[in-house]
């Protein structure tokens, strides 16, 4: 296995530890719902069905990038991708990077296409890679490997910073997202990777002509902290609990993005009392991942299933208790800041 893939298998292992999640919360606990004792819906009509990127799903769940390019993620992949299939939901697979320059790895993203024919996925390329000038050859061998319907750009220079051997050229990445949303025939999803998009950095993205932005900010997994403990570290370092709470990043974002692009919500989505909240404030759907992979790890697809349908059914309910028949009734009336003690 090389340097990447052993990176890659690293960061799956540490994330289903537990280990690595950050000090400061996402914000959701700020927010509490606003009870509707006449919410004059009926819960058997209820719908959970989402619209995003001009595409209906079941529920406002996106399965978010983490998995790929090492032979232990195949079969987590195989597994969300047939669950998706089954369910579905939109997933994106990890980085791409291995596979331009080994062949290899296509089979633990390629995976995900055979198991899931018709379902929504997303192709994933770093920021990094853009600022080095990718061929548009490499990244239609991305998009054509998994016969992706969108792709999704990571930024994560934070993780970079702690990495040994990470990127440190960052200059030149909007420039190449821009030209990225010119040259590709799928939507481009921009996403940070843990540490949040600020309002100004999602002005840019809109500029740029993004289709979505994903604000994934802190309070989920810290990989700052995943790339400490990789490095052998026992010391906590600054970086560990660097970052926006995603909180904060949706609240700032949602009015810059209004109908220019489409928002999406994650970091710390840790059920559906956080889907509602992130919903509320302006996202039209939720991502999540390390919950997914540790249930996968725990329980395989009866894990991840049995999860689903728990937050599904508790969703639900908070729509009925909010007086919503679908998501896209869920706006900020329905939360009160919660008072600090």
């Amino acid at each position: 296995m090389d340097e990447i893939g052993k990176r890659k298998k690293d960061h799956l292992d540490i994330i289903t530890t537990g280990f690595a999640g950050y000090e400061k919360t996402a914000g959701f606990e700020r927010y509490d719902f606003i009870h509707d004792a006449l919410p004059e819906v009926d819960y058997d009509e209820i719908s959970c069905e989402t619209r995003f990127l001009n595409r209906w799903f079941s529920f406002p769940l996106f399965i978010s990038s983490m998995t790929g390019g090492h032979h232990d993620a195949t079969p987590v992949n195989a597994i969300i991708a047939a669950f998706c299939e089954q369910y579905n939901l939109p997933f994106g697979v990890g980085s791409q990077r291995i596979m331009l320059g080994d062949p290899s790895t296509r089979k633990s993203f390629s995976v995900v296409r055979d198991e899931a024919p018709s379902a929504f996925i997303a192709s994933n390329i770093g920021g990094a890679q853009l600022a080095d000038g990718i061929e548009k050859a490499q990244v239609d061998l991305l998009i054509e490997s998994i016969r992706a319907d969108a792709i999704i750009v990571h930024l994560n220079p934070l993780q970079e910073l702690r990495q040994k051997h990470g990127d440190r050229r960052f200059s030149g990445i909007r420039e190449g997202i821009r030209s990225l949303v010119q040259e590709v025939q799928v939507p481009v999803i921009v996403k940070e990777t843990g540490a949040g998009l600020s309002e100004g950095v999602i002005s840019q993205l809109i500029d740029c002509g993004v289709a979505a932005v994903d604000v994934a900010g802190a309070g989920g997994t810290s990989w700052g902290k995943v790339e400490n403990i990789r490095n052998k570290s026992d010391n906590r370092h600054f970086t560990d609990d660097w970052g926006i709470p995603t909180v904060d990043c949706i609240l700032a974002s949602s009015e810059a993005v209004q109908s220019k692009c489409e928002l999406i919500a994650s970091g710390g989505i840790r059920g559906s009392e956080d889907i509602a909240k992130s919903l509320c404030m302006g996202a039209v759907i939720a991502a999540t991942a390390q919950p997914v992979v540790k249930a996968i790890h725990n329980g395989g697809y009866d894990g991840l299933e049995a999860l689903f349908k728990s937050w599904e059914e508790d969703f639900r309910t908070i729509l009925c208790l909010l007086g919503c028949e679908r998501p896209t009734d869920l706006d900020m009336i329905h939360l009160r800041r919660v008072q600090s003690r």
